[in-house]
């Protein structure tokens, strides 16, 4: 059988993936009161059962204002911890790895899903809230968010915390800080949407402040055995935004707060054209990981075997995430690895045997 780094092992911390293919957090837009329910479970329970090695579970708010919309999953209280369990419950026993993207929407919250007949912001009479933001820089099509006060800013990171303590208790294997695609750690990182003139705005030092204090509060919480991402966009793809050079900065010095891997996006700060094409993001990818010394996730149309394969003989990253495609085939690392010449005997739940005999 061929050997192929896609299915090599990756040990980060205590933890180490049966595979590089990893599921791609994907906002599902179902949830009621924060709450994942059998659409969650069978939605990340087929993937595992397809052979992802880590499957992250969608952008999770931390507190209920941080919602993108009020469909998004929660960890801010017990009763989501329940129902998230009987789905890492699922994923663990059919031998993957489940992760949690921790989130706040900031200025990007409550809007509308792409399912609603409704777009924008979602006004209060409809279930909606005033967003917050670094700064009242609004998101061109939404209201303008309240700039959050100096004490607001400094509960940001014991809520990130609190909800890592719940993910434990849930049973995740992995958290992830979400710092991209406009949302709100990523809001205070570029100068786009960040005007503020206190310690948290101004240079990369204090724009990058609040995600390193994020960090250490979340790091102090979850196990040491535990791997710790952050997923981040890598440019704005916009004169005066955040840069490929300052992420690989913020990457390196993160590595010092314990963070394990960075999980390469882009974009999603504000309106831009961006070029997409297969693969478009993976250099981003490969120049954030040469700059911070820091293990990378690929993201962003990879689609087939031998490309995700190329990715990382490349040295582009060390694993990489499957996004659309992962919609399209729940099993999609199974059929890779029979494409690839793999035996895909330990990743098939024997149900599924007979699919490649």
């Amino acid at each position: 059988m061929a050997v192929t780094l896609l299915f090599e092992p990756l040990t980060l911390r205590g933890t180490t993936f049966p595979n590089r293919a990893w599921l791609a957090p994907m906002c599902q837009y179902s949830a009621t009161d924060g709450l994942p329910d059998d659409w969650h479970l069978v939605h990340l329970g087929a993937r595992a059962a397809g052979g992802f090695g880590l499957v992250i579970a969608e952008a999770t708010a931390v507190v209920p204002e941080g919602r993108i919309s009020p469909q998004d999953t929660g960890l801010w209280n017990d009763a989501q911890v329940a129902a998230w369990s009987r789905i890492t419950d699922f994923v663990r026993a059919r031998g993957s790895y489940s992760g949690v993207q921790l989130a706040h929407a900031g200025r990007k919250a409550s809007t509308y899903s792409p399912f609603a007949a409704g777009r924008g912001t979602v006004p209060a009479s409809e279930g909606g809230w005033t967003s917050v933001g670094p700064s009242a820089v609004a998101y061109p099509g939404l209201e303008a968010p309240a700039e959050l006060t100096d004490a607001q800013v400094e509960a940001v990171p014991g809520q990130f915390a609190a909800a890592a303590g719940r993910a434990l208790a849930a049973g995740f294997d992995v958290v992830e800080l979400h710092a991209a695609h406009g949302y709100l750690l990523h809001e205070f990182l570029s100068p786009l949407s960040n005007t503020r003139t206190d310690e948290y705005g101004g240079s990369l030092e204090n724009r990058s402040r609040l995600l390193v204090e994020t960090t250490d509060a979340v790091r102090a919480v979850w196990p040491d055995d535990k791997p710790l991402l952050v997923r981040f966009s890598a440019t704005d793809w916009a004169e005066g935004g955040l840069t490929v050079e300052e992420v690989g900065l913020v990457a390196k010095e993160l590595a010092g707060h314990g963070v394990d891997l960075v999980d390469v996006s882009t974009g999603g700060n504000v309106p831009a054209p961006i070029p997409v094409g297969p693969g478009y993001q993976v250099p981003a990818a490969r120049a954030v990981r040469e700059a911070s010394g820091v293990p990378v996730a690929a993201v962003g149309l990879i689609t087939t075997a031998h490309q995700a394969e190329q990715v990382l003989v490349d040295g582009a990253a060390d694993a990489v995430l499957l996004g659309r495609v992962a919609l399209r085939d729940a099993s999609w690392p199974l059929r890779a690895a029979h494409e690839l010449g793999v035996d895909a005997t330990a990743l098939t739940p024997p149900q599924y045997g007979r699919a490649w005999g």
